[in-house]
């Protein structure tokens, strides 16, 4: 579309919305050198944003900070317009409910610059139900993190039914040019990709606490220490691909493909009661043991930090 910023160019970028999603957008633009205008109609936000952003820098800064990075880059807006108004991309990370995402990306796209692409944080919804008070839904993409969006590098991109394909592609590029995994997906489906996963095994160790089959801890650490260690560089598909051996993945099929139907799983989400919520929330709790949310944080990003250098997606690692 003529005036859009080639991605390589791109300057300022707005986020709209400052929650932890939000912010973490913010911090990990931040680092890469844009010049950041954030709004959030809360009326704590700026306070909220800038302790998000100064806890993750330490871990940016560890992973290398674009030339010029620099926290003082950010600017919080008291209005919706004065955050867009001199976008070059805008990203959108209001909490999940439909009718405010609705009526929040019609506000942007009638505030932001006609050429600019506008992207969403959503984790659920997809882009044509989003859209439909948006006048210009041509230039409205999903853009869905991973929290926090400042460390994961995966993003998922996808279209609406009116979005222009031109505005997908310029989405995955720009967010390529700084250092994200994107995955475009073909077609709208509710969660996208990774979140469907994740709440397939989510809802399974779910059953298992209700169950007393398992807990919270043994659940964790069956995955932090076993498939999770794998899944972190193969995936769930070439882990089972190298389970059959020389054959690969089709010896696998033909020898374990009967057990797919024993009552291993069980997708239908169990009845949250409030037995089992109570369950899992003093399970977990016992698992975080003296650590607080804080403590947390920091140990989680100091680790991702870790793997990311092993893994060697951090230039210059070895």
């Amino acid at each position: 579309m003529t005036g859009r910023v080639p991605p390589e160019r791109v300057r300022t970028v707005a986020c709209i919305g400052a929650g932890v999603i939000g912010g973490g957008w913010v911090a990990y633009f931040l680092a890469h050198g844009f010049r950041v205008h954030a709004w959030d109609p809360a009326p704590d936000a700026e306070a909220r944003l800038r302790t998000l952003v100064d806890a993750a820098w330490p871990a940016l800064t560890e992973l290398g900070l674009a030339p010029g990075a620099s926290v003082d880059h950010l600017t919080v807006t008291a209005e919706l317009a004065d955050a867009v108004g001199e976008a070059d991309y805008v990203q959108e990370s209001a909490p999940e409910q439909l009718d405010l995402k609705r009526e929040l990306l019609a506000d942007i796209d009638a505030a932001t610059p006609a050429h600019v692409v506008i992207g969403s944080s959503t984790s659920g919804y997809g882009m044509t139900e989003m859209a439909a008070d948006a006048a210009g839904a041509h230039r409205l993409v999903v853009a869905h993190p991973f929290n926090p969006p400042y460390l994961i590098p995966l993003v998922e991109v996808v279209g609406g039914e009116r979005t222009a394909a031109d505005a997908v592609a310029w989405t995955e590029e720009f967010l390529r040019h700084i250092g994200k995994s994107v995955i475009v997906m073909d077609q709208e489906v509710p969660g996208f990709i990774a979140n469907r996963l994740q709440e397939a095994l989510w809802r399974e160790a779910l059953h298992m606490v209700a169950n007393g089959e398992a807990t919270p801890a043994q659940i964790d650490a069956s995955i932090i220490d076993g498939p999770g260690l794998r899944w972190a560089f193969h995936g769930p598909m070439l882990t089972f691909h190298l389970a059959g051996g020389p054959g690969g993945m089709a010896h696998m099929l033909d020898h374990f493909g009967p057990s797919l139907l024993s009552p291993w799983t069980r997708l239908d989400a169990p009845e949250l009661t409030p037995e089992l919520r109570d369950s899992v929330v003093a399970g977990t709790e016992e698992s975080a043991g003296e650590r607080t949310i804080a403590d947390l944080v920091r140990e989680r990003d100091r680790r991702l930090v870790d793997v990311l250098r092993v893994l060697g997606k951090v230039p210059g690692a070895s």
